[in-house]
């Protein structure tokens, strides 16, 4: 796989680049008040694609009850100053997850999109910050108002390896 940059290339996702071990935690009832938090581990590794345009982050989950593979999908957008970012998961290979799509500020990035879950219309947000790029973290949540407030349901702390 080439890894050299092209020139213009934004430097967005770089601290991404390499091997990780990743603390989970995960909220266990999602969009019902709940306040029970699943912690387990994983790893990850992130490698450059499309000359710095994108990166292809290859996860191993080790869940409570059995270990997932997973894909992040990165694409930089130009035109936009944007990324998209897709979540393909082994547990359903045959569906790629709706983009978060966002930019970073000072070192954070905030994605969103559109979604349902369980049927029901949701706002998706994802937050990485990378101003310690050696722990960088990640953190997911979930609207049901439209944007108005935020469950944090997931977030992972990465440890370069």
């Amino acid at each position: 796989m080439l890894q050299t940059n092209a020139p213009g290339a934004p430097g967005d996702f770089d601290f991404m680049i390499g091997q990780w071990s990743v603390q989970h935690r995960r909220l266990k009832d999602i969009l019902n008040g709940g306040d029970e938090w699943i912690e387990f581990k994983g790893e990850s590794s992130t490698l450059n694609t499309l000359g710095g345009l994108g990166n292809v982050e290859d996860n191993h989950l080790h869940f409570p009850e059995g270990s997932v593979r997973a894909k992040a999908i990165r694409s930089y957008n130009e035109r936009t100053g944007q990324w998209s970012i897709w979540w393909l998961d082994g547990r359903n290979p045959g569906v790629m997850d709706t983009p978060v799509v966002g930019e970073f500020q000072d070192g954070v990035g905030r994605f969103y999109a559109d979604e349902e879950y369980h049927g029901e219309a949701i706002k998706v947000r994802f937050i990485w910050d990378a101003t310690n790029p050696e722990q960088p973290t990640w953190a997911q949540a979930f609207s049901k108002d439209g944007g108005e407030s935020w469950e944090t349901n997931w977030e992972m702390r990465f440890t370069r390896l």
